[in-house]
């Protein structure tokens, strides 16, 4: 430690928010660069390396096969794609001295592709796998977290090819069964949970999800087995009603009620219903959205989810992808007369405004889309706006008064709705994505023209798999999920080194002792960490010790003299006095166990 390129922190960097972001800067394994963007450091390489390792390995034994892409290129292949427009901010662009439009890439879907098309044109060449593990950028709008969420990262990205599904469905199960090992090794608790492929496309894609409370992503989970991100998950349809013997929609004054809460307490005080209060259930919310494309470009819509459920923007924006999606502003609404705020209902909305021929659709004007929750089905009764301030209309009956222009999943889940497949009420809890693979079809050949002879010599479209982990983020996370009050406290196989000596002392027998037994341990094949700091303190080159977090600490002081070293498990908070002479082939035989 006397010269390595270290120097750990006593306080927390004043923008972390999270554990292993303080941590990992405090114990010197990395050093912020810019917002979102990180030096490596000694320290923190070498556990990168490990955690890439044990990546590398799996997927050579999956038999996917190691390529490396620049992470500086052209913008042809991502305008083929789409995806130069469909990125839209999240996309690093640049131009070089000629004036060309160039990208830092966030995937390498494009380059995998043309490749595969440069050198392969026979079904005899497929199946194929190819990985990389490489740098990408995204121009996060608000990177936090440290290494969570950041504006450069580490990602392994694998890539299948075969010439059919049935090819596709193997090597999709095969890339799973890797991903398993691997977080297995890493020693990571993960739920494995269904997904949307928003931007990247494609018919199935699962996320690898790991439960901590400071994740972004929300998923489900049911006592029977199902798992989805919150973002996948269908409501269950209920059966439609007939409505032969509804009454007839009559509006009513409603004044001063602009909210659900306002609205349900003034039904009830004066147009009660005869067998129950009405709820917020009973009411349907219209709320005005916007859908911007990667343009740029604005479209308003409106989206009818039951008054007793909020829109999840997560959810909206996943099923519109790649649109993103914000709430109406004051001057969205102005530019839409048509909109009361507060009470707006179905008349002015989609089907409803096309088929009456409304009067404040101007020539060459369209009816603002109108898309509706799936809980809204043939027969349900509602109260809802009247399209005039102060008013509502009740028993609106959907299917017999009004339509949708589609169904949309933008209703936020809840702790206790039934899952999808019937297993029971859903839980909901936190997690951070660390995996994610895609069944992504024919997108992205067919638009690349990747293309191979079959075994009847006519040309098919090749299907592909794409598979994802977030190197840095798993190595966070690992740092996030194994430390306590005093610092990091790394798992065996990720550790940076796997013992840390200490000389404790100021007597060169104690420094010569420390020595013999450092280099012991390495001719035992243990990695190890010496403190041979002269003038600095015990109390300080303990607390380096726990804050940096090797899982074992081996002390050479005091002891000495009758002897014995004290052996600190890190990991277990526990300590013991240990024979010098027995010291090197006990400790090697913890490493070894631990590393088992």
């Amino acid at each position: 430690m006397s010269t390595l390129f270290l120097r750990t922190l006593r306080e927390d960097p004043a923008d972390a928010e999270v554990a292993s972001h303080k941590l990992l800067v405090r114990a010197g394994y990395i050093r912020r660069a810019a917002p979102g963007i990180y030096s490596w450091m000694p320290l923190g390489l070498r556990v990168l390396a490990k955690v890439e390792a044990v990546i590398r390995e799996e997927m050579v034994t999956a038999g996917s096969q190691e390529v490396h892409f620049p992470a500086l290129l052209g913008k042809e292949p991502y305008e083929a794609s789409g995806r130069w427009d469909e990125y839209g901010p999240n996309l690093f662009r640049l131009q070089d001295r000629k004036g060309a439009d160039m990208l830092l890439a966030p995937t390498h879907e494009e380059m995998f592709t043309l490749l595969v098309k440069d050198l392969y044109s026979s079904y005899k060449d497929l199946p194929l796998s190819l990985f990389q593990i490489q740098t990408k950028y995204r121009d996060e709008a608000r990177p936090r977290a440290g290494l969570l969420r950041g504006r450069e990262f580490i990602m392994k990205d694998a890539y299948t090819f075969d010439v059919d599904d049935a090819g596709l469905e193997e090597a999709y199960q095969r890339q799973r069964a890797a991903y398993v090992r691997i977080f297995d090794r890493l020693g990571l608790e993960y739920v494995i949970v269904d997904a949307m492929s928003g931007a990247m496309g494609g018919s199935k894609s699962e996320e690898f999800l790991a439960p901590t409370a400071i994740g972004e992503d929300t998923f489900v989970r049911s006592p029977g087995g199902y798992a989805a991100n919150v973002e996948a998950v269908t409501t269950p349809v209920p059966d439609e009603i007939p409505y032969d013997d509804a009454p007839v929609a009559h509006v009513e004054d409603t004044p001063d009620t602009p909210t659900i809460e306002t609205l349900v307490a003034a039904a009830n005080a004066n147009h009660p219903r005869a067998d129950r209060e009405w709820t917020a259930a009973d009411t349907l919310k219209n709320v005005v959205m916007v859908a911007v494309d990667p343009s740029g470009a604005r479209a308003v819509f409106v989206v009818g989810v039951p008054g007793d459920r909020e829109v999840d923007l997560m959810r909206l924006e996943a099923a519109l992808a790649p649109a993103t999606v914000e709430p109406a502003t004051d001057d969205d609404l102005r530019s839409r007369p048509e909109l009361v705020k507060g009470y707006i209902g179905p008349g002015v909305l989609g089907p409803q405004a096309r088929d009456e021929g409304v009067e404040y659709l101007s020539e060459g004007d369209t009816a603002i889309p109108y898309l509706l929750d799936p809980r809204v089905v043939s027969g349900t009764r509602w109260i809802t706006g009247a399209n005039e301030h102060g008013k509502h209309v009740f028993d609106l009956v959907a299917g017999r008064d009004f339509a949708g222009d589609g169904v949309i999943e933008a209703a936020a889940v809840r702790a206790g709705d039934p899952a999808p497949d019937g297993s029971g009420p859903l839980e909901l809890a936190r997690g951070v994505e660390i995996g994610h693979i895609f069944q992504l079809g024919r997108k992205y050949a067919e638009a690349l023209d990747l293309k191979v002879l079959d075994v009847n010599g006519k040309q098919q479209v090749v299907t592909m798999g794409s598979y994802g982990i977030g190197v840095t983020r798993v190595m966070a996370l690992l740092a996030e999920l194994n430390n306590d009050e005093l610092g990091l406290r790394w798992p065996a196989h990720v550790a940076p080194y796997h013992v840390h000596v200490v000389a404790t002392g100021k007597d060169q027998d104690v420094f010569d002792a420390a020595e013999s037994l450092a280099a012991g341990l390495e001719e035992s094949g243990v990695e190890v960490l010496y403190d041979d700091r002269p003038k600095v303190s015990p109390g300080v080159k303990f607390k380096d010790a726990e804050l940096l977090g090797a899982p074992f600490t081996l002390v050479a002081g005091r002891g000495l003299a009758g002897g014995e070293v004290e052996l600190k498990d890190r990991r277990a908070g526990t300590s013991e006095a240990l024979p010098v002479a027995d010291a090197v082939a006990e400790v090697a035989r913890r490493v070894r166990s631990a590393l088992a």
